[in-house]
């Protein structure tokens, strides 16, 4: 079943809500998946580019690894640390993202890099998270997260959403539905040189977006040929390091509910979601049609 959901601050001020506002989102559609919980978050503290990895129980020997690998890559470690399940380690690097990024991941298992995307996952729910990784103390402009019910793999903290886009730096996303020619689709980007680390269609989603972004076309060009290039249902949300967006397909069988007004745009799988924003106040909100797509951007 899963959920997601998203919020966008459009004036400065309010950035540092970010953490706790999806904590709150997040736990008001939990209902939908318990399994495992994650958030992209957009902050304005990274030092050079953030990359974080999930380490198991090998712990030092990977660290050891990581660390290896990016002097390999000619990247200056300027901050490190163990959190959780996860290796956060910001770098100095001024080279090309892609190999960079497929070089990292040959190492350990790279959740994302950033400018300013942060992706925490793992197992457990948005408190489970909060408690371990401080969630509600993150400050930023923008972020995305997601609720699990594993239907098609383990539950274990690489398994989790969101998923950033391989190889590209700061694009994150939150999917629920399925992309039924998922094959078709990552095998075309496979033939130009595009790796994959796992069989999850929301990954191809961000690459495919990411990609077309590369190429000099506006979020909102590459999410209105997503309704069209993408089958099956879907309901999902993008983000990137200035902004947000959403596309529903032309069937609109996963549900997504919006709340905008002059400080913030919030969207989420159920209006609960909304609701833990603005305790015991009424909403207008709105249900995106079915086919349509919208972007947000300071």
């Amino acid at each position: 079943m899963c959920g997601i959901a998203g919020i966008f601050f459009k004036t400065p001020g309010s950035n540092q809500t970010l953490g706790k506002a999806l904590v709150d989102m997040l736990d008001g559609c939990q209902h939908r998946g318990l399994d495992s919980t994650g958030f992209a978050l957009y902050e304005e503290c990274v030092q050079g580019l953030r990359l974080r990895f999930i380490v198991d129980d090998s712990g030092e020997a990977t660290v050891l690894r990581i660390r290896a690998a990016l002097t390999e890559q000619k990247a200056a470690i300027l901050a490190e640390k163990r959190e959780g399940a996860s290796f956060v380690v910001d770098v100095d690097y001024a080279g090309e993202i892609r190999p960079f990024a497929y070089a990292m991941e040959h190492a350990a298992k790279l959740v994302s890099i950033g400018a300013s995307l942060d992706i925490i996952k793992d197992v457990g729910t948005a408190h489970d998270l909060d408690r371990i990784y401080h969630i509600g103390d993150i400050a930023g402009s923008h972020g995305i997260g997601h609720v699990r019910l594993a239907t098609e793999s383990d539950v274990k903290p690489e398994s989790a959403h969101p998923f950033w886009a391989t190889g590209f730096a700061d694009v994150a996303i939150v999917h629920n539905g399925q992309i039924t020619n998922y094959w078709k689709m990552r095998r075309r980007l496979e033939a130009r040189a595009f790796e994959f680390r796992t069989d999850n269609d929301s990954e191809l989603i961000a690459v495919y977006l990411a990609d077309k972004l590369a190429k000099g076309e506006t979020l909102e060009q590459a999410l209105e040929a997503s309704v069209d290039d993408l089958d099956g249902v879907f309901s999902f949300l993008v983000s990137t390091k200035d902004g947000i967006g959403f596309a529903k397909d032309r069937l609109a069988a996963k549900p997504m509910v919006m709340f905008e007004d002059d400080g913030l745009v919030a969207i989420a799988s159920e209006e609960v979601s909304l609701n833990r924003l603005f305790p015991g106040k009424p909403l207008s909100t709105t249900e995106p049609a079915p086919g349509t797509f919208r972007t947000w951007s300071r």
